[in-house]
């Protein structure tokens, strides 16, 4: 058997970022908090690096401190000036302790109560019990092996909690969930009439089909009607409503940036951190400079070359993250500028309508920044303003009907009405918040009355863009 051997070349052409451009990559992804716990990791793992506390006139230190403070501070403005709200986390007791606490106060065996205790960390942070009974058992004998188990163990420990509140809690799905939650109500006609809703009609009811309900249940509309309002009443997420440590801590946002108008009204960009300014241990400076004035000089021992090697690494380490961390600064500074140069008539009034028609182009041109670094400056960063706290990338938005997104950015610097996603977002809330409730508007209606209006978009746009912003369709958002 012959075998053929040939030999080719290829030529490629590629990009390989150096490791300096590497972690400036990776720190200009970073947002606030991630940024701060990676100063504090790298003050701690390099001893070449430390803090520079800089003091006031008074001598006391500007380090630490709120974010809100350190804005203030820093953008010259006064208390009185803005009114901010405060991000701290919630620290109150969370679900799970809730349920526990409730726990101790059933008459329980040492067994039932761990099952039940076992149930309740199963639980979502919404209160759900998502997984099955038997595989509870299987764990409880794996996990626990001096409690004996069985899957009506399992099921009775369900029951208790259920009976726990919130009222909802241990439901598998959205329907047992509502079904809990009415059977702990008071006896009535409408708690009855939900509950056969609930467990007989729920499909129907999911879909806004109230004809078929009421025939099928026979009931009239008026009955129809109470029984839905009951059910909207309820919680569908009964466990998020306790204490903040699971679900509501992951919603705390912290700015990295504050924009608010000075006393002149001119406005004012704070970058938003409490990082504190780096410099290089003196005691490090010194080994260093000495160690670089006997370069050419043989050293003695191995030792001593393991010791030059780990001061000279470790300073290099700290000049060079600290280079890193200013050019990422810079960065964020130039891009937020370049942003609130664009949309100053937005910052200025706070109306959704002046935002301007505004890409990674628009900023590029201001900035001089490729459009890659653009994109991770303004990825999961967020900016504080007066009137609430926005993602960067709120700010960016395209032309949304077909001829006016044909038209250049700078037709829209010259003036043009330009209907942009977030304006089409703000007509579609308008409108729907406004609309009959009973005959709620169609996809198709809401585009022929932003049509009237001047504005050529498809029904697809609008669909889109509803969608985007949480509206339901308009058979699900119809009341009786």
């Amino acid at each position: 058997m012959a075998t053929n051997q040939s030999l080719s070349l290829e030529q490629r052409l590629g990009l390989r970022l150096s490791q300096q451009q590497l972690r400036y990559v990776r720190l200009l992804e970073l947002n606030t908090p991630e940024l701060e716990d990676v100063v504090e990791r790298e003050l701690t793992d390099n001893p070449a690096l430390e803090k520079e506390d800089k003091y006031d006139e008074k001598g006391e230190a500007l380090a630490g401190g709120t974010w809100r403070e350190f804005a203030m501070r820093s953008s010259g403005s006064r208390d009185e000036d803005v009114d901010y709200v405060s991000l701290t986390a919630d620290r109150s007791a969370s679900l799970y302790d809730y349920l526990r606490e409730q726990l101790y106060q059933r008459d329980l065996s040492e067994r039932e109560f761990k099952v039940a205790e076992y149930v309740i960390d199963s639980l979502d942070c919404n209160g759900y019990l998502r997984r099955s009974v038997n595989s509870l058992a299987d764990d409880l004998a794996f996990n626990e092996g001096d409690v004996e188990t069985t899957p009506d163990d399992v099921r009775k420990a369900v029951d208790v909690v259920r009976s726990l509140e919130p009222f909802g809690v241990g439901a598998t799905d959205l329907r047992e969930c509502l079904e809990i939650q009415l059977r702990h109500k008071p006896d009535s006609e409408e708690k009855r009439d939900a509950i056969r809703i609930v467990t007989e009609e729920f499909r129907e009811f999911s879909l806004r089909h109230e004809s078929k309900i009421m025939s099928r249940l026979k009931l009239s509309e008026e009955r129809l009607r109470k029984a839905v309002a009951l059910i909207r009443s309820l919680n569908p997420k009964p466990g998020a409503s306790v204490g903040g440590d699971y679900a509501d801590s992951a919603n705390v946002i912290v700015p990295d940036f504050v924009v608010a108008p000075d006393e002149d009204g001119e406005l004012v960009i704070t970058v938003n951190n409490r990082i504190p300014e780096l410099r290089i241990d003196e005691t490090f400076s010194q080994a260093a400079r000495t160690l670089k004035n006997k370069a050419e000089k043989r050293l003695e021992s191995a030792e001593e070359e393991k010791n030059r090697e780990f001061i000279l690494s470790r300073y290099n380490d700290a000049r060079e993250f600290i280079a890193i961390l200013r050019r990422r600064q810079e960065t964020l500074m130039t891009v937020m500028t370049a942003i609130v140069t664009i949309q100053k008539e937005y910052f200025e009034t706070a109306d959704l309508y002046r935002l301007r028609t505004m890409m990674l182009k628009d900023v590029s041109a201001l900035t001089g920044l490729d459009f890659s670094v653009i994109s991770r400056a303004t990825a999961n960063k967020h900016v504080a303003t007066p009137w609430g706290i926005f993602p960067l990338r709120f700010f960016f938005s395209d032309s949304v009907s077909d001829s006016a997104s044909r038209q250049d950015s700078s037709d829209d610097s010259e003036g043009s009405d330009v209907l942009t996603n977030r304006k089409i977002e703000a007509r579609i809330r308008e409108l729907v918040e406004k609309e009959d409730k009973r005959r709620p508007l169609s996809d198709e209606r809401l585009r022929e009355l932003i049509e009237e209006e001047g504005h050529e978009v498809s029904r697809r746009t609008i669909a889109k863009y509803r969608d985007r912003i949480g509206i339901p369709v308009a058979r699900l958002r119809k009341e009786l």
